[in-house]
């Protein structure tokens, strides 16, 4: 064989190699004022943020594969310090907690991952991510020049770094890690620290350097990041971010894909055409790296939720929901986008853009390159009103708030406000066992309870005089610390005398209060998001002699934000009083010598995991009290549907199932009726209070069970109520999709799997509607709907307007029942013209059942009938 033969074999098995292993070679990864250079090749990447912890390594794989199929190039995910290392020098990298395999799971799947390192994450994670022992180092101050803490945070960093290296996970090793980050949004805080913050940052920076990653390290949100750390935007909209230096690509760590939610607030939503608009906008004006945050939110199990009260779900509006199923159309309109701006890649990276004005908040971008490569963007950024404009001797229609994306600079491969993707419609299905009756009867086998006693009742509970700080006294070993007082009173007392009832005042830092009298409840109270402080002010009843005052402080996640928010505390501060109700004489109990525990006596008796001996059935199972541990057994629901818990009928409490926490519940914590919309105008700049849901109901009902914690029989489930509540209403519940439904008009772009420069091409493909199944074995059953003309309405609520084809439901159910996915183009050709002159689109409602469909029934095609 001749050498050149020789060598355009090996050439030929090295190019299979790396098809099939993308991250067995060392790449060596720079950066430029045009993107990330990684092996040599500059680069234009769309990542997403999913938080291993914040789902299970079953679902890793699923999570994984389903980014990459919307067409992510890499995976994003935090480091939580207080995750892995709980006690100092006490490292935990197991189970959910895995970092090297999740990083490895993507690589294998052909991602790239950026690792958000910090130490700081924020992330609505419980104390930004920190350590609760790293607040008792003596001298300590986080996140500035302070020593104490500089050196707990190069130990924990030089941690992770190495145990990546002894992977060979980073790319320049020839792992899938391709950037780093350390610290995080600093710049929005830090000039609460002075002189020291600029320290503290070139501190950071050279630290992070000196750990010799051989990739690039990120510092998001920190305009003086210095050279060589590349600074990066987080925000809504990016496109108008520029990076401190020529040298550097402009990166966007943090497009927010929704918001998070907060008990008793309602929850926010970003519609699908908004969060289009953003990403495009910033690849127009020269964006090379964005990663949505989060494509996946998860689940905020145990009580890692910050806040505080950061609810349990982190669903956060993203294009993977927490449950792992697609939300629809964000996901599916995304990938779409991230096929179009794919297109224009090779142009995006070759050269840098020119704008122009094409009228008022109207715009041009062009790339071209001297060999002809051209790709271009029209922008109309008006939030009102459409327009059409002219480019390259061609009219191109551009509807308000959106962007056309151009690969040839000829062909529209998608308009940003224009959904083709397939709409879903999710629901959560109770389930009944074979015996039941209502789903409230399913899959349970009764209850037993043993009552949380109220007040003192551990050996280790201590007493102090004044009122202690609950962060600094619990070191968040649990939500609860009890503060106990007895008081003797002989009815004289001038707070008593002529007095029916008296006032107990309380005055707490948060986050939520019961007072009990005697063993008696007497109040409660609880705070919220934007004031976590609570005091209480409730008439009590005190008699003659000894009266024992229990105060039961809880916490539901602590700070995570902000300056000093370590120094944020929590508990009862005071003052203490009681006060006569008509007289108003006082008196201060808050530097009485007060009784401590911290926690309560379940969770010492271990309860959660549900072996105890203490548990009772009989005689009656107590309901709506308060302070009682409930336990049943349950059999899984079947299939393989994802798994909620529906705690209707609960107040405020924690569960557990075969020893996992689920997390904090709170059904009862309703969010006020105004603020929300039937629908949301994605046009204009998006703020979380813009489209909010749930008005008037819980702002959580349903909680997450992860299958892989599920065995067939024979669950234990534990909750602990707090505030009162009846078990018995909970029930389970499976998350499925009702229905698929899709709209499509005759002036959409054609499919972008269709997308071609050639006239000829694009006409025969035309505008498509496509449907899809949600599952593999999964087939259409029902067209529930199905109009050609102008129908009205969304996906559950459609309805025929004036112009409506008679045939097009019978061409939709010859096209799509019994298959799994079905496309039609939409054109008068295929589906008549019920009214000339008009534009016209086709809209579609359709069920999905589990169904062994035809074996030539998954890939229908219908081009012409």
């Amino acid at each position: 064989m001749r050498c050149g033969a020789v060598a355009a074999a090996v050439l030929n098995l090295l190019l299979i190699l790396a098809a099939t292993a993308p991250f067995c070679l060392a790449d060596n990864v720079t950066y430029d004022h045009r993107g990330l250079v990684i092996g040599g090749r500059r680069r234009a990447l769309i990542s997403g943020s999913i938080h291993y912890m914040r789902s299970t390594p079953e679902m890793w794989p699923d999570l994984i594969q389903k980014s990459k199929d919307g067409g992510l190039d890499a995976i994003q995910t935090f480091v939580f310090w207080n995750l892995h290392e709980p006690i100092r020098g006490q490292y935990d990298f197991e189970g959910r907690k895995d970092l090297v395999k999740f990083v490895k799971l993507a690589g294998e799947a052909g991602l790239f991952v950026h690792l958000r390192i910090g130490p700081y994450a924020c992330a609505e994670w419980n104390y930004g991510g920190f350590p609760l022992w790293l607040h008792f180092i003596p001298g300590i101050v986080f996140r500035t020049d302070n020593e104490p803490f500089k050196a707990e945070m190069k130990r924990f960093t030089a941690k992770i770094v190495d145990m990546m290296k002894e992977e060979n996970l980073y790319a320049s090793q020839g792992g899938p890690i391709i950037l780093s980050q350390i610290e995080n949004e600093y710049g929005n805080i830090d000039a609460a620290y002075g002189k020291s913050a600029k320290i503290y940052i070139s501190w950071a920076a050279s630290m992070a350097v000196s750990l010799d990653t051989g990739v690039p390290w990120v510092m998001c949100q920190q305009s003086d990041a210095p050279n060589p750390i590349i600074n990066a935007c987080n925000g809504f909209y990016c496109d108008q971010f520029s990076p401190n230096a020529n040298n550097k690509p402009k990166m966007w760590t943090e497009n927010w894909s929704g918001w998070f939610s907060s008990f008793g607030d309602p929850v926010p939503h970003r519609p699908a055409e908004d969060i289009a608009f953003s990403t495009a906008r910033f690849y127009q004006l020269g964006g090379t790296f964005m990663n949505y945050y989060m494509y996946h939110g998860g689940t905020n199990f145990g009580r890692t939720s910050g806040g505080p009260f950061i609810t349990t779900s982190y669903d956060y509006d993203a294009p993977i929901d927490e449950f792992g199923l697609l939300r629809q159309p964000k996901w599916g309109h995304l990938k779409d986008v991230h096929n179009a701006v794919k297109l224009c890649e090779e142009a995006l990276v070759a050269t840098d853009p020119t704008t122009t004005s094409l009228g008022s908040n109207l715009e041009a971008t062009v790339y071209k390159t001297e060999s002809g490569l051209c790709a271009a963007f029209l922008a109309n950024v008006d939030d009102k009103s459409d327009a059409t404009v002219k480019f390259n001797g061609n009219s191109y229609h551009l509807p308000a708030w959106s962007v056309s994306i151009l690969p040839d600079c000829k062909t529209v491969a998608i308009n940003t406000a224009k959904i083709s993707s397939i709409a879903t419609i999710p629901k959560f299905v109770h389930q009944l066992s074979q015996d039941s009756t209502t789903a409230r009867d399913a899959l349970v086998s009764g209850w037993s309870w043993i009552n949380e006693p109220i007040g003192i009742s551990s050996d280790s509970a201590f007493t102090k005089p004044g009122l202690l700080e609950q962060i600094n006294t619990t070191a968040d070993k649990s939500d609860y610390l009890w503060y106990s007082l007895s008081i003797e009173t002989k009815g004289d007392e001038p707070f008593l005398k002529d007095e029916s009832q008296t006032v107990l005042r309380v005055n707490s830092l948060g986050h939520g209060l019961y007072a009990f009298i005697n063993g008696q409840l007497a109040g409660s109270v609880k705070g919220n998001y934007n004031n976590p402080n609570v005091s209480m002010s409730v008439p009590i009843n005190l008699v003659s002699g000894e009266n024992k005052i229990d105060l039961l402080s809880l916490t539901v996640g602590l700070q995570n934000y902000g300056a000093y928010y370590d120094t944020k505390g929590a508990g009862i501060t005071g003052p203490v009083q009681l006060k006569g109700l008509r007289n108003q004489s006082t008196i201060d109990l808050s530097s009485k010598l007060w009784t401590y525990q911290i926690g309560l006596s379940g969770e010492e008796l271990g309860l959660p995991t549900g072996s105890s001996s203490e548990w009772i059935s009989q005689p009656t199972l107590p309901k709506n009290q308060p302070l009682v541990w409930y336990k049943t057994t349950f059999d899984a629901p079947t299939g393989s549907s994802p798994v909620a818990i529906d705690f209707s009928g609960m107040g405020k409490g924690q569960a557990w199932i075969n020893g996992e926490s689920i997390g904090r519940y709170w059904p009862i914590h309703v969010a006020p009726n105004a603020g929300c919309t039937e629908s949301c105008d994605y046009r204009g700049s998006f703020s979380p209070s813009r489209c909010m849901k749930n008005c008037g109901k819980p702002t959580q009902q349903f909680y997450h069970v992860p299958r892989s914690w599920l065995q067939p029989s024979s669950n234990t489930l534990v909750l602990f109520e707090e505030m009162g509540g009846d078990p018995t209403q909970i029930s389970f519940t499976t998350r499925e999709t009702g229905s698929i439904c899709s709209q499509i008009s005759d002036t959409h772009p054609i499919p972008l799997d269709t997308w071609s420069s050639d006239e000829e091409t694009r006409k025969r493909a035309g505008p498509t509607l496509s449907l899809n199944c949600p599952y593999p074995d999964q087939v259409m059953s029902e067209i529930r709907f199905a109009s050609y003309g102008t129908p009205q309405g969304a996906c559950g609520s459609f309805s025929h307007g004036e112009c409506s084809s008679k045939e097009a439901l019978s061409i939709v159910n010859k096209a799509c029942i019994g298959r799994g996915s079905c496309s039609i183009v939409v054109s008068t050709d295929t589906l008549g013209d019920p009214c000339r002159g008009i534009a016209k689109s086709l809209a579609v409602e359709a069920s999905c059942t589990l169904l062994d469909p035809p074996a030539d029934a998954h890939d229908s095609s219908i081009r012409s009938l």
